[in-house]
């Protein structure tokens, strides 16, 4: 999930770094792809509370189809029916796939790595709020490109260097 952000001023601030960070991380996927023996696939994934249990997602999937051709009277009543029920956050997911092994890293959670101060997925939730990394905005309020890319390059570096050795 997400993790919360309390104050506007750091609103802002994500909002100016995720995108660029977001871009910086696919690079470097990248790169590392081009040289490793690991193939990489993207997928658009839901994230769902930890609390949700199989049946309210599939649930939720299965009306979210429905809504895609219903009329105009069914969507209202399909809409109600969703409001009631858990709403999955959109996630981004990178699957590293050699031989038979295949390892999944959430692309959000590694912008978070980046865009925040300390962020560590384990021990933050929606719950908990997070700090911007300031280091990364430079003194006239822009992207410091140069600490934005050294610090992507080492959150990736950090996937790779996870993965078995083959």
């Amino acid at each position: 999930m997400p993790p919360r952000i309390t104050d506007p001023v750091a609103w802002q601030q994500a909002e100016l770094l995720m995108q660029p960070a977001f871009i910086r991380i696919i690079d470097h996927i990248r790169k590392h792809l081009d040289e490793s023996a690991w193939q990489g696939t993207y997928e658009n994934v839901l994230i769902w509370s930890p609390d949700t249990t199989e049946e309210m997602k599939t649930r939720v999937i299965l009306l979210l189809q429905e809504l895609d051709a219903a009329s105009p009277e069914r969507t209202a009543e399909i809409e109600q029916a969703i409001a009631n029920l858990p709403t999955p956050q959109p996630g981004y997911q990178l699957s590293l796939q050699n031989q038979d092994q295949q390892y999944n890293f959430d692309l959000w959670e590694l912008c978070y790595q980046v865009c925040f101060q300390q962020y560590n997925a384990d021990l933050t939730s929606s719950h908990s709020s997070v700090e911007i990394d300031t280091s990364l905005i430079d003194e006239t309020g822009e992207v410091d490109w140069q600490r934005l890319d050294t610090k992507a390059g080492a959150a990736v570096e950090q996937v790779f260097s996870s993965l078995p050795k083959i």
